[in-house]
């Protein structure tokens, strides 16, 4: 399918054109974010972000602790990427300081920036939540210690240098990434960032490489189910099919050592699919969602940069136009 083609299909899901007034227009990408080194995802610096929640089984509740990889760890991530991928492709140059961004830049109009000399600031239309592991964090967490630096031959371990806790390779964290009110445009460059970007968490020059699996691509007038229902739907039914939904089975889920990728994949994109079903949300065919994905290289991402630079400095004129008194930015 063409670019002009894909485009007429999401007509529900985008804008043609920049708009000041929210108008209901989402675009979901079904991610699998599948960790192949291991990975710091932590905000104290030293532990590693778990939480604690519930799974119902036919015999009760299974209580367990899923390791976190918070929003801000993907959109971080994902913002550099986007802002080198514009400095290479189409050389307008941006920066990550909060305070500095060039308002300007198809990124900044699109993942937002805080208010500038004219004091106007710009909301994010790309949406993150938290995205949870499916098995428990006692599986995927190692410590690793080192020692202190000394001169004897015969020393004891200690914790004077210690290192984070760090996530194992194989953690998988079904997530979706929502686009509000882009145009297609912004959606080739979030899809692009996304198939390009292979770095996550913290130390990414030594660690964090993923794998960004493309599941789906949906469009509609409302938002989709959560991502923690994502990783305890995949575990209920990894655990329905082996033994029955039972606390069990689910424990082995849970606690398993390796989960089987091309399995879970398959699961995720069922579990979306089906709850909604019954939500204004549809979406493009695999097929079509492998075709327009893999349509997406460097030319392609070049092109919709620089027509997306062209809308997003018109979109920020006209703000900046206004009459005294009555500037304002994109608004949630």
């Amino acid at each position: 399918m063409s670019i002009e083609e894909i485009k007429s299909k999401l007509a529900t899901g985008l804008v043609e054109n920049l708009t000041n007034e929210p108008s209901a227009h989402y675009i979901h990408i079904l991610l699998l974010r599948e960790l192949q080194s291991s990975a710091i995802f932590t905000t104290n610096g030293q532990d590693a972000d778990i939480t604690t929640v519930g799974i119902s089984a036919s015999d009760g509740l299974v209580d367990y602790s899923p390791v976190m990889m918070f929003k801000r760890k993907q959109t971080g991530s994902d913002r550099r990427k986007g802002k080198e991928l514009q400095r290479n492709l189409i050389n307008v140059q941006d920066t990550m300081d909060v305070n500095k961004m060039n308002q300007e830049s198809p990124e900044s109009m699109l993942y937002g920036s805080a208010a500038g000399d004219e004091a106007i600031s710009v909301t994010s239309r790309v949406m993150y939540d938290t995205a949870y592991s499916i098995r428990d964090s006692s599986v995927l967490v190692e410590e690793k210690f080192q020692n202190a630096p000394g001169d004897a031959f015969a020393k004891g371990a200690t914790t004077a240098i210690r290192e984070p806790d760090f996530i194992m390779p194989g953690a998988l964290f079904p997530c979706v990434v929502t686009l509000r009110d882009s145009t297609v445009q912004e959606l080739i460059f979030v899809l692009g960032v996304t198939k390009m970007n292979k770095r996550y968490g913290a130390a990414t020059s030594r660690i964090g490489r993923m794998d960004n699996h493309i599941l789906g691509i949906y469009y509609g007038i409302e938002e989709g189910p959560a991502n923690l229902f994502l990783s305890q739907e995949v575990a209920r039914r990894l655990a329905t099919s082996s033994d029955g939904m039972n606390s069990k089975s689910l424990n082995k889920v849970l606690y398993s050592h390796v989960l089987d990728i091309e399995k879970v994949k398959g699961l995720v994109k069922q579990a979306f699919d089906e709850e909604i079903e019954a939500l204004n949300i549809d979406a493009l065919g695999d097929d079509e969602v492998k075709e327009f994905v893999d349509h997406i290289k460097e030319d392609e991402m070049k092109k919709a940069l620089e027509e997306q630079k062209v809308k997003a400095s018109a979109f920020f004129q006209s703000v900046n136009e206004k009459p005294k008194g009555k500037k304002k930015g994109i608004k949630e």
